[in-house]
């Protein structure tokens, strides 16, 4: 019994210095910046849960020839447990500088842009946006230029992201926006 709860002890603290915690993150000072931005800095009906909860157009600027490809991740900063994943995205091709609104909910999508999209914090593939209980809530939409492609299933999680993508940042940018 002593030798499981110490394993047990052992194990967590591994995972605590191996960053297996849900804010997961990359050393920022080392990757170069990329421009990210969206055509709004408050969300529309249209873009949430009280409209067509249709993805947001974003648009990126400044990604360098030495990215292979870009990794998307929009969180909610004030959801009331903490952060709230509303869209993972990776395996945009790197010369991608316009996501347009409207990106299909499936694991994997040709078009309009190529991407493969995981499951967000709502349970579903692709993008869920905001839809905040109560008072104004900060969505963050963090684009990752990477120096490879990643071999993930479709729908996994932004941990399992984070974790793909730590060693392979070469660049990021962020942009934030509200609602309501």
């Amino acid at each position: 019994m002593k030798k499981g709860i110490n394993a047990l002890i052992v194990l967590c603290a591994l995972c605590l210095l191996c960053g297996c915690a849900s804010n997961y993150s990359f050393n920022v000072n080392k990757a170069g910046k990329l421009n990210v931005s969206l055509p709004f800095k408050i969300f529309s009906d249209k873009y949430t849960c009280k409209g067509k909860d249709e993805s947001p157009p974003v648009k990126i600027e400044g990604v360098s020839s030495k990215v292979k490809s870009l990794a998307l991740v929009m969180i909610d900063l004030d959801a009331p447990k903490g952060v709230f994943v509303h869209w993972v995205a990776w395996n945009i091709p790197a010369n991608v500088s316009y996501i347009p609104p409207g990106i299909p909910r499936k694991p994997v999508v040709e078009k309009p842009v190529k991407m493969v999209q995981g499951r967000n914090d709502f349970g579903k593939i692709g993008y869920g946006g905001p839809c905040p209980p109560f008072g104004v809530h900060r969505y963050v939409i963090k684009v990752y230029g990477l120096n490879c492609w990643l071999n993930l299933k479709p729908g996994s999680t932004a941990n399992t992201l984070y974790r793909a993508m730590n060693g392979h940042v070469i660049q990021i940018g962020s942009y934030t926006a509200r609602y309501p």
